[in-house]
């Protein structure tokens, strides 16, 4: 049995740059967004039309289907939010000019 090796242990890497997704991504996620929220009122619209005899059911259906077409347009055109992100930046630590103790005079 080979014991694995022990060395020092692997540092996070250092963030050197805080990018946003790149447009394309972005773009593709707001779509995405969009389409499932679209998607989401076509069952609506069907379940309204098939529960049309219990009135207040097929109203809820209308009323939850009625505004996500301009839900789903405001959440596609909004930017992402910032990530609050815990970044790893390089930090020195502060060294000392010098180590010695000095000599206090009081006057």
């Amino acid at each position: 049995m080979n014991a694995p090796a022990e060395g020092p242990e692997p540092r996070p890497a250092v963030l050197i740059t805080e990018a946003e997704p790149s447009y394309e991504e972005q773009l593709a996620t707001r779509k995405r967004k969009y389409v499932t929220m679209m998607v989401c009122r076509i069952p609506c619209l069907i379940l309204a039309g098939l529960t049309y005899h219990t009135w207040w059911l097929a109203l809820t259906f209308l009323v939850i289907s009625i505004p996500l077409p301009w839900v789903a347009v405001l959440v596609a055109n909004d930017r992402p939010p910032r990530k609050s992100e815990n970044v790893n930046r390089y930090a020195r630590e502060a060294g000392q000019i010098e180590q010695r103790d000095h000599r206090v005079i009081d006057g």
